[in-house]
C-alpha cells in the first residue's frame, strides 16, 4: 500500500471521527466505526485514540500519523447516521476510498439541519407538554410554551454569534425566570416553579450526560469525565440563572 493511500485513509477515518464527534456520538460508537473503516481500508491493526477534543491515528510499521483537533460539540444525530450508513457503504464494496472521503466531505458541509423555526416549536411543544406531566395546571400550558420559546430563542442565537460555552445558557435561564416571574404577577401564568421547570427542559444537556455515562461503563474514562464535566456546567449556569432572579425579584 503506497504512503498516499496511507494518507488518504487516515484522512478519511479523522473526517468520520471529527464529524461524529462534533455531532454527538458517544464514543464506543465513534472507536468502532473509526476501526471498522480502518480495516476495511486495509490496515489491520489501526491505532485510533479519540477523546471529546480531538483524535490521534497512526498505522504500524509506517511513516503516517495525525491528530485532528475538536474545536465544537453539538447534537446532530442526523450526520452520525449518514457517517454510519456511509461506512456501512464501505464495508460492503459499495463506495470507494477517495468517493466514501468525498461522501463523508459532503456530509459535513451540506447534511440538513432543521430550520430554527421547527426548532422553535419543538422547544415551545416539549415545555409545554412536559409541564403538565409534571402536575401543573392547564393554565400554565400557553405560558409555559411561550417562555421556552423565548429561552431557547436566546439561547440559540447568542450560541450561533458569539460561540461562548454556558453564557448561553446562564442568559436563557436569566429570561425564562424573568418571563415566568412577570407571567405570574400579571395573573398570566398559575405556578412560577413549573413553568421554569418545563421552560428549561429543553436546554437541560440530557444527551452529553447520557453519553457521559456511556462513555465511562465503555472504559472511555477521559471522554466520559469530560462529557459528565461539561454537562454538569451546563447545568449549573441554567441554574445560576434561575437563582439569580429569584434571589431579587
Amino acid at each position: 500500500m503506497s504512503q498516499k493511500t496511507d494518507g488518504l485513509i487516515i484522512k478519511t477515518v479523522m473526517l468520520a471521527g471529527r464529524i461524529m464527534i462534533e455531532s454527538g456520538a458517544d464514543m464506543a460508537r465513534v472507536d468502532d466505526t473509526l476501526k471498522r473503516i480502518a480495516r476495511n481500508a486495509g490496515i489491520k491493526d489501526p491505532k485510533i485514540f479519540e477523546t471529546t477534543t480531538g483524535i490521534t491515528m497512526s498505522i504500524p510499521d509506517r511513516h503516517e500519523a495525525q491528530v485532528e483537533p475538536i474545536n465544537k460539540r453539538t447534537i446532530d444525530l442526523e450526520k452520525v447516521a449518514r457517517v454510519n450508513d456511509a461506512s456501512r457503504a464501505f464495508q460492503n464494496k459499495q463506495l470507494s476510498l477517495p468517493n466514501f472521503y468525498l461522501r463523508l466531505i459532503a456530509i459535513d458541509v451540506s447534511a440538513p439541519f432543521f430550520a430554527f423555526y421547527w426548532q422553535l416549536m419543538a422547544a415551545a411543544l416539549v415545555s409545554a407538554t412536559l409541564v403538565i406531566m409534571y402536575g401543573a395546571s392547564w393554565r400554565d400550558f400557553l405560558p409555559t410554551a411561550l417562555v421556552g420559546a423565548l429561552g431557547y430563542t436566546c439561547f440559540y442565537f447568542i450560541n450561533s454569534r458569539y460561540k461562548i460555552r454556558f453564557v448561553s445558557e446562564f442568559l436563557a435561564a436569566l429570561l425564562i425566570g424573568f418571563s415566568a416571574v412577570m407571567l405570574v404577577r400579571f395573573n398570566l401564568g398559575y405556578s412560577v416553579d413549573r413553568i421554569i421547570i418545563g421552560a428549561l427542559m429543553p436546554l437541560v444537556p440530557g444527551v452529553p450526560l447520557t453519553n457521559a455515562v456511556r462513555d465511562l461503563l465503555a472504559g472511555h474514562i477521559l471522554s466520559g469525565m469530560a462529557r459528565a464535566m461539561e454537562a454538569i456546567l451546563t447545568a449549573c449556569a441554567l441554574g445560576l440563572g434561575i437563582a439569580f432572579i429569584l434571589k431579587f425579584m
